[in-house]
């Protein structure tokens, strides 16, 4: 069977190509992809080619399919697997498999970063023996792809919350998960990711008393107030606040003040910025902990931390880099539930033709997450200007997008599962 895919051959060297598929082994699954969320993850893999840690092999030698946030349906599945998965079953992925190198230490082999057959910028896929082996195909009930694709964005929240940690009257027994009924800082967190994580504080059992949100980004901001409102998150017994702190001179004082006048238990870091290390250091309480969740590209990136505070006030730091298989689960479950709707964090929709030159310039794009639609030939459009291209004549997709842009003006902006299958069935294929 044939595939277009795309694949990293080195450093920005993206290329879309069509190529054959092997026939699949015993102990391997066809698939067919569907969606994919392009993730800032995969733009650092394009800045730094071979020397990223999860590549495995030299990529101008063994290419790789990109991607790693997909969801689609089993095409075939090999005997071993016949009686587990069959076809037209949808799945999602999760990528971070921890398979099991010398030694037994885990290794970083990962979807989208490791496997010549296996990503999510593709038509078709080989899934091989050891995702299934690692439990880490997982069957997904939604009616519609998307959100399957923002499965594991979200585990990557869920999995962050889970690794904070508190320590028990002084004892060495630590408490897993943020202070419940305490304080929160996230910093710089009106991106998409930032967002998920406002959504599972807000949502999930394990609730803080209080929130404190920043960026300096104003109209990113505003969104995040209008999509996660302090109403909201009232409802469900949290104070919710919004603080752009672009032109406060001591913004520490600032959120001190929102939060009673105390430093917070938990802080999140959502930007690989030192000022922003710094901030979050400064904030902390006695026992709390910081998280820094965003990755960053230079290997040398450092700040300065209060070692003083570490011994005496018992500071911990910790971070994570993607949720694992039980966050993944819970993502599923919670979506499933009603609990978390994550469509917020999606603002752009394209094709296959398109993820070459998003992924490339992520960095650069405003908005949250850029959905891929890998069977579909559509430019990178932001959901916001889907009207605005509807009436242009000039536009070969104009009908489509006056439709698109009906649809989400009937869900708040925001992308929906009656936007997708309309985009599935009218839009050109790749």
């Amino acid at each position: 069977m044939k595939t277009k895919a795309l694949r990293i051959y080195g450093v920005n060297d993206l290329r879309l190509e069509e190529f054959e598929l092997p026939e699949i082994g015993d102990d391997e699954i066809l698939a067919r992809v569907v969606s994919d969320s392009i993730c800032m993850s995969s733009h650092k893999l394009a800045l730094q080619g071979s020397k990223h840690k999860r590549v495995r092999g030299d990529l101008a030698l063994r290419p790789v399919i990109i991607g790693h946030e997909f969801c689609g349906v089993i095409e075939k599945a090999g005997a071993k697997w016949s009686g587990r998965f069959k076809a037209g079953d949808k799945f999602a992925i999760q990528p971070a498999l921890n398979k099991p190198g010398p030694g037994g230490v885990p290794t970083l082999w990962a979807p989208g970063y490791s496997y010549e057959y296996l990503g999510g910028d593709a038509t078709f896929i080989i899934i091989p023996n050891e995702v299934m082996e690692l439990n880490c195909l997982l069957e997904y009930g939604g009616d519609n792809f998307f959100m399957g694709s923002l499965a594991e964005p979200v585990s990557c929240v869920i999995g962050a919350f889970h690794a904070q940690y508190h320590t028990q009257g002084g004892s060495y027994i630590h408490r897993m998960g943020i202070a419940e009924g305490g304080s929160l800082a996230l910093l710089a967190a009106a991106g998409p990711m930032g967002l998920g994580a406002i959504d599972y504080a807000i949502h999930n059992p394990r609730k803080p008393a209080r929130i404190v949100v920043t960026d300096i980004d104003e109209p990113r901001l505003a969104r995040a107030r209008r999509l996660l409102p302090p109403e909201e998150a009232a409802g469900e017994g949290v104070e919710l606040f919004y603080l752009n702190t672009r032109d406060i001179p001591d913004p520490a004082v600032r959120l001190k003040e929102l939060n009673g006048g105390k430093a917070f238990d938990d802080v999140f870091v959502f930007a690989p910025a030192a000022r922003v290390l710094e901030l979050a250091d400064s904030l902390l309480g006695t026992d709390g902990c910081l998280n820094f969740f965003a990755g960053p590209t230079d290997t040398s990136f450092s700040a300065s931390f209060n070692f003083y505070k570490v011994h005496y006030d018992a500071h911990h730091l910790v971070g994570t880099s993607g949720g694992n298989t039980d966050d993944m689960k819970e993502a599923l479950a919670m979506m499933s539930g009603g609990k978390l709707n994550p469509v917020f964090m999606v603002t752009h929709v394209g094709g296959l033709n398109a993820a070459a030159q998003a992924t490339l310039d992520l960095g650069k794009i405003p908005g949250g997450k850029k959905l891929i639609y890998t069977h579909k030939r559509l430019e990178l459009t932001a959901i916001e200007d889907f009207v605005e291209k509807g009436r242009d004549p000039s536009s070969p997709q104009s009908s489509l997008y006056a439709k698109l842009g009906e649809i989400c003006g009937r869900h708040r902006g925001l992308w929906s599962p009656e936007a997708e299958a309309c985009l599935l069935e009218h839009a050109p294929e790749i």
